[in-house]
């Protein structure tokens, strides 16, 4: 039997390039080797989203870019997350046996409070990390990819997850494994930080052509001219190509740049026209079904279908060990 993984993308806005290689791939990819579950995290997008329309459409549209992008509906379950309303009772379970500590030494709440805004802050950003570990908990999940980054909300669900057992005597809830995504680079945004909606620096990999060209031409580089030498180490267009590009195509950039007569904009056009090429199967699926609202909530419920049974038998032992609820009749 295989394992299980579980992964969940907030519907924030589209996605960009940094969230494409950093997560939607890695993610699509494990369908091929685990019993692979995905949801879209509408109840923590309301820490900050309070537009219910925009709410909706966004969950939508992350679905399509899912099945563009290669999601196989028929072989891993893509689901939103408040189709499981369960895992809200879960949370307040955790809850009542998390100390504030724990929440305390989360990072989002350290950096608030680094920044002096913790008094800013609401309960829902505070107690995040209770949640999301209800998330992964509520499908017995075996193993959760993660970044190094985030590594800490994974050993925070292990910890509330043994506080459940510890309290009621039993072993109630899986611990679930982390699965580090090695190996993956930051993608560089537009101003050579890493890609992110906050710093306003992304690329949109789906947008049609003209579009995408736009947001490639504003890469910024630095004020050398067509004949100047270039160093590909620093340039943020190089960094870029080398996400795309053959070894050999690389290495042609590369001796560009060192021998002077090639301009950034020749460079940026490479760029993108390796990335259009990329991803225009993609965008022609993509754009196919995204407004197809009636197909899009059926993936849905097909999702929240397939993991249900998983759900109530998780919910009957964390309800049979703590007392609530009403016990149902077993066979």
């Amino acid at each position: 039997m295989r394992k299980r993984s579980l992964s969940g993308i907030k519907p924030t806005g589209i996605p960009h390039l940094g969230n494409y290689l950093g997560m939607i791939r890695p993610a699509i990819d494990l369908q091929e080797s685990y019993d692979a579950f995905y949801f879209v995290a509408d109840f923590h997008a309301l820490t900050s989203v309070k537009d219910p329309e925009a709410l909706r459409k966004s969950v939508r549209h992350i679905t399509a870019y899912f099945l563009a992008f290669g999601l196989d509906a028929s072989r891993a379950a893509f689901f939103r997350q408040s189709d499981i309303p369960e895992v809200c009772e879960l949370t307040w379970l955790l809850s009542c046996v998390t100390h504030m500590g724990l929440l305390e030494r989360a990072h989002s709440y350290k950096a608030a409070k680094d920044q002096g805004i913790e008094k800013e802050i609401n309960h829902g950003v505070f107690t995040y990390p209770v949640l999301m570990a209800a998330d992964i908990l509520i499908y017995d999940s075996d193993v959760v990819p993660v970044g190094s980054d985030q590594l800490q909300h994974l050993e925070m669900t292990r910890d509330m997850a043994q506080k459940f057992n510890a309290a009621f005597k039993g072993e109630y809830l899986k611990l679930p494994e982390a699965r580090i995504r090695e190996g993956l680079a930051t993608v560089p945004g537009l101003d050579g930080r890493k890609m992110s909606k906050s710093y306003d620096n992304i690329i949109e990999p789906l947008l049609a052509p003209k579009q995408l060209r736009k947001q490639v031409m504003l890469v910024q580089t630095d004020s050398k001219t067509l004949e100047d030498v270039k160093d590909p180490s620093s340039c943020n267009v190089f960094a870029l190509y080398k996400l795309f590009a053959s070894a050999d195509e690389l290495s042609q950039m590369h001796e560009d740049y060192v021998g002077g007569g090639y301009g950034y904009g020749h460079a940026k056009q490479a760029l993108f026209e390796k990335m259009d090429a990329y991803f225009a199967p993609y965008r022609e699926r993509f754009e196919a079904i995204r407004d197809d609202d009636d197909y899009l909530e059926s993936v849905l419920h097909q999702g929240e279908l397939r993991v249900r049974p998983i759900v109530e038998e998780v919910m009957d032992r964390v309800r049979r060990a703590s007392g609530v609820g009403k016990l149902k009749t077993r066979p």
